[in-house]
């Protein structure tokens, strides 16, 4: 993890507009500066290329660097297809108040949302954010102004993990048009409603993508002994022998997951496994990559 932003990723900094904000600027700025230049890409589609500009094309789409260079009026294609509205669905249920070495998945949802946010902000795409559970959900309604990223942060730092994720909050999401969805979950619930509803967003005019948080021990795990666990949203307990229990846990994991990204792939939704203990700026920087490739 980059030095400066380690003894930024701790709660009390991840909940406060200004740090929020702040470690949301680090990371992206490291990904469009120095050696990361090349590897750099909005989460819309980046710049294809130029052409020559044709009576009734938009004035202010001309690129005048391309002008002083070459003395011929060129479009910049980018401006085109890049301006998309990007909406923000972040699972808020009590499930994602688990935490490993002092990071609870919804900590880590806010960065990773910040981060994107912000990187949205860069290449002038609109953003709203949805953080859902049902208790006290937060929306901020999708507009490119120049306020509108720091109401979108202060929403952020206002979510609490807390109730379920039910049928009654999808009500709350408005999903028409051609966008992007980009939707942060560790898609736990009771009677599959999250994936089914998920599978619902996708429609022909707009792109889903799904980052699944999970962590490292949770998906192991790895724990030494006999412990009681608690699922947090209903309350329920078992106690489980680790070391009796981890190969078929693991396995049942695995299947799970597998289950998981199999239905989404096959509705056509993008899908990353995400796990606690990978750096935050890692994992976007991965993900933005292999959209790169993909976008070429």
């Amino acid at each position: 993890m980059n030095p400066q932003l380690k003894d930024l990723f701790r709660p009390e900094i991840i909940n406060t507009v200004n740090g929020l904000e702040l470690i949301a600027r680090i990371i992206v700025e490291g990904f469009i500066s120095g050696s990361n230049r090349s590897q750099s890409i909005g989460i819309g589609q980046e710049f294809s290329q130029y052409r020559g500009y044709e009576p009734g094309d938009d004035l202010r789409l001309l690129d005048w660097k391309m002008y002083a260079r070459s003395e011929r009026y060129f479009v910049k294609l980018s401006e085109i297809e890049t301006n998309i509205t990007i909406k923000f669905i972040v699972d808020a249920s009590h499930s994602m108040s688990y935490s490993e070495n002092g990071l609870s998945k919804l900590h880590y949802a806010k960065v990773m949302t910040a981060a994107l946010a912000y990187l949205a902000r860069k290449q002038s795409d609109a953003v709203g954010l949805y953080g859902i559970n049902d208790k006290h959900p937060e929306i901020v309604l999708a507009r490119f102004e120049t306020q509108q990223f720091m109401r979108f942060v202060n929403a952020l730092v206002q979510l609490k993990s807390e109730g379920q994720w039910g049928r009654k909050t999808e009500s709350l999401i408005d999903h028409t048009g051609k966008e992007m969805i980009v939707f942060i979950t560790d898609l736990y619930d009771q009677n599959n409603d999250l994936l089914s509803f998920i599978s619902r967003l996708k429609t022909s005019r707009n792109e889903v993508i799904v980052f699944h948080l999970m962590g490292k021990n949770e998906h192991d795990l790895s724990y030494e002994g006999a412990f009681t666990f608690e699922d947090l949203e209903t309350g329920a307990r078992v106690k489980v022998d680790t070391a009796v229990k981890q190969k078929a846990y693991k396995q049942l994991m695995d299947e799970w997951i597998g289950t998981v990204r199999n239905t989404l792939l096959e509705k056509g939704i993008s899908y990353t496994l995400v796990t606690l203990n990978a750096p935050v700026e890692n994992t976007l920087r991965d993900f933005l990559k292999a959209r790169k490739q993909l976008l070429r």
